[in-house]
């Protein structure tokens, strides 16, 4: 069930189980992921799969084919950092703390993008998966030879850079599904320039999806989103259900 630190999860799912037993309803475990995924729903009563969802938090980055409510297939995914974990230290790198995604979103606002940092490639052309760890040592290395180093502009660079690596992949994934219908998810996906980039692709004919930003973050309304489609699905668990953090799709 879910995916995090095993003590939250423990404690969540104790609470679960008991609930489940004092007023005998169906106990439904949850992928913390898919989850993610389902905040969507809520936001976008219109959106049915088949979609291709890009994947973005602290945990997890990846672009998801969802072919139906409760059924994915990973097309690619992060080889080293997640996006998240890359913008944490980046902002811890030049000064402006934790949470860092938000941080940089707002100095950034203030730069401009006039810095070029590398992007992965991988040998196979055709890989979806990605690669953070570059970019974010460039960035450190940069800082950390000068650090007077216009720090605004330097995070301006940086989401660019990481925007345009997603926009990429994403790109690659419609043309290997022929789906065009694309959803964000997960805490990254709230930042400003990520979102308005990903919806220029819809003068490409290219239909973008994204949740509202108070369901962007973990939140219990995206989980009951998953629970109420695994549920219509017929999945039921049992009491001796248990926690996995590191659960994938």
């Amino acid at each position: 069930m879910d995916h995090g630190l095993v003590g939250a999860l423990l404690v969540g799912l104790s609470y679960g189980k008991a609930l489940s037993f004092a007023i005998n309803k169906p106990l439904v475990g949850v992928n913390h992921i898919e989850g993610h995924i389902a905040a969507n729903y809520i936001t976008h009563s219109t959106l049915k799969p088949p979609f291709i969802c890009v994947m973005m938090s602290g945990g997890n980055t990846g672009i998801i084919h969802v072919k139906d409510y409760t059924k994915f297939e990973m097309l690619g995914k992060t080889r080293d950092d997640a996006i998240g974990e890359a913008f944490d230290k980046v902002a811890r790198v030049v000064g402006l703390g934790y949470p860092g995604g938000p941080k940089v979103d707002k100095l950034a606002k203030e730069g401009e993008a006039n810095i070029i940092l590398p992007k992965t490639h991988f040998t196979d052309e055709n890989s979806l998966d990605f690669s953070f760890s570059g970019i974010k040592t460039a960035v450190i290395n940069l800082h950390h030879k000068n650090p007077d180093i216009n720090k605004a502009d330097l995070c301006a660079s940086f989401q660019k850079t990481i925007t345009e690596t997603l926009i990429e992949n994403v790109k690659k994934a419609i043309e290997k599904t022929k789906i065009s219908t694309i959803a964000l998810a997960g805490g990254v996906s709230a930042n400003s320039y990520i979102r308005s980039e990903f919806l220029k692709l819809e003068n490409a004919g290219i239909k973008v999806y994204m949740p509202d930003l108070k369901l962007c973050t973990d939140n219990a309304a995206m989980i009951a989103s998953s629970g109420y489609y695994n549920y219509i699905a017929g999945k039921r668990d049992e009491i001796d259900l248990n926690a996995v953090p590191n659960l994938k799709i």
